[in-house]
């Protein structure tokens, strides 16, 4: 498919429902679910919302984790006309409560294992629990149903504030789903890996919606398992996966390795939501055969927006690749494009790009650029080949004396060293430079190694100036729903490390 998908995900999920054949597949143990079993729960499902004077376009939440009963829930809500509105149920209790209330929404289909996180954030006097239904509905008439309807309301992990409400469209959806189908040559006869939570957009995009428009289907676990990923895989039969960078180092440092027929099936990995470190990458493939496809997505882009190549196409290590159904550039403070290997904001157009963010104009048209660019905030160059290399992200800049370090370069010295499992570099507030570095970094199960080592070995690549001053050794670095870490929350982490210390 050369073009971006037409028409609506209730388009598509009649067209594979005729096609008939299995979509998903549950390796923690739920039924397979057919194509057009999931159309026709999704058909009562959006027939009962209708039924219930839901409008077209009206906020429904969803608070699942990955199952068989969320897919029911999402696609039955996408296929009405509704806006999914996926609430992240790692989120803390003030974030599920802003996006409950912020959303708007009446009505949420909530999980049984949810009920006390909705009742604790949710005003039950403004929205309603439901539960699927088993009832046939009266014949009912669907709401009209077009390309551009809003589809998605996904909300920020909110870094630098409160979290902004993304809002994708029924095409936006469907694009973020083919620009990863595209990319990774997706077909009928693949079956993807999933263990991302589907209230993240990497795995509710790459995963879910790249297997609708691809026609393959798609294992689901409700979970990340370091010690089942390689024995559910294999039995799945999967072709492909997607995880992120923590899952990666997490599996390298597993004792399983999969047997000699999965590593036949699998075609590649997928690596996405934050930087790979090149250590990390190359100790993986070298180990277990499998090549690692690096990948760069975002909420507001319905995930992908760069991929590498496939074998044996050119995959350059320490890029996210280029650019697949849309368009990137790199540009200065003045917006304007740079040459290549000049460094400045990464910034995305193309037909996955959201429509906005929920009633908030201001940050909407401040993340446009006059031309229809989307700005990612991210620092970036690109090189001769379009391929992109992130530097850093403008808001997570250690700026140490007025010089510029990117985390980036300290993360990938600490993971040079094959004990670190999770590693990542943060500002600190300075009296002399402003803001100076430290880090912190997990170790494997045994080691012996100490912050000593690890200063060494980050002054022998980066000089002492870029340096951390302070490592800290912790049990798990804070990570987001997509295990994703973040550096905004590791200070706090030491700091109740260290109150737990001294009481």
């Amino acid at each position: 498919m050369n073009e971006p998908p037409k028409g609506t995900v209730r388009d598509w999920l009649d067209l594979r429902a005729g096609q008939g054949g299995i979509g998903f597949v549950f390796p923690d143990g739920a039924p397979d679910l057919s194509w057009s079993e999931l159309r026709d729960t999704a058909r009562r499902i959006a027939t009962m919302l209708t039924e219930m004077g839901v409008a077209k376009g009206e906020s429904i939440a969803i608070l699942y984790p990955n199952s068989r009963e969320a897919l029911e829930v999402l696609f039955g809500i996408l296929y009405g006309g509704f806006r999914a509105t996926m609430i992240n149920l790692v989120a803390g209790d003030s974030a599920v409560s802003y996006a409950l209330e912020h959303s708007g929404a009446r009505y949420g289909f909530v999980h049984p294992g949810q009920a006390d996180l909705f009742e604790r954030t949710a005003d039950l006097s403004t929205i309603t629990a439901l539960q699927i239904s088993n009832t046939e509905p009266a014949a009912t008439s669907l709401h009209d149903v077009s390309a551009d309807d809003h589809a998605l309301l996904m909300y920020t992990s909110g870094t630098t504030g409160r979290p902004k409400g993304v809002v994708h469209s029924q095409a936006s959806l469907l694009a973020g789903g083919w620009t990863t189908a595209s990319a990774h040559e997706l077909s009928a006869a693949d079956r993807g890996f999933c263990v991302l939570p589907i209230y993240h957009i990497n795995g509710l995009c790459v995963t879910v919606m790249g297997t609708l428009v691809s026609g393959g289907s798609l294992a689901m676990c409700e979970k990340f398992s370091a010690s089942r990923f390689w024995r559910n895989l294999g039995r799945s039969q999967a072709t492909w996966f997607s995880v992120v960078p923590t899952i990666i180092s997490h599996l390298l440092h597993s004792d399983i390795d999969p047997d000699d027929e999965t590593r036949q099936r699998v075609r590649f990995g997928r690596s996405a939501s934050s930087a790979l470190a090149p250590d990390v990458q190359q100790a993986f493939e070298h180990r277990f055969g499998i090549p690692i496809v690096e990948t760069m997505g975002l909420t507001e882009t319905a995930a992908q927006i760069l991929s590498n190549p496939l074998p044996p196409g050119v995959r350059k290590i320490g890029s996210p690749g280029i650019a697949y159904g849309n368009e990137a550039a790199i540009v200065d403070a003045n917006l304007k494009q740079v040459p290549a290997g000049t460094e400045g904001e990464l910034v995305i157009r193309g037909p996955n790009v959201m429509l906005e963010y929920l009633r908030n104009a201001d940050a909407t048209a401040s993340t446009f650029t006059p031309d229809g660019w989307l700005r990612t905030g991210d620092l970036a160059r690109m090189d001769e080949d379009s391929y992109v290399y992130v530097t850093g992200r403008l808001k997570e800049l250690i700026i140490k004396g007025g010089e510029n370090i990117a985390p980036r370069e300290i993360d990938e010295a600490l993971y040079s060293h094959p004990d670190v499992i999770e590693a990542a570099a943060f500002a600190r507030p300075c009296k002399s430079y402003g803001e100076t570095v430290s880090a912190a970094v997990k170790i494997r199960d045994g080691s012996d190694l100490t912050p000593l080592d690890l200063l060494g070995i980050c002054e022998s690549r980066l000089g002492k100036f870029k340096s951390p001053d302070e490592i800290y050794i912790l049990a798990d670095l804070p990570k987001g729903p997509s295990g994703k870490i973040q550096r905004n929350r590791i200070l706090a982490s030491i700091n109740e490390k260290a109150d737990a210390t001294t009481s």
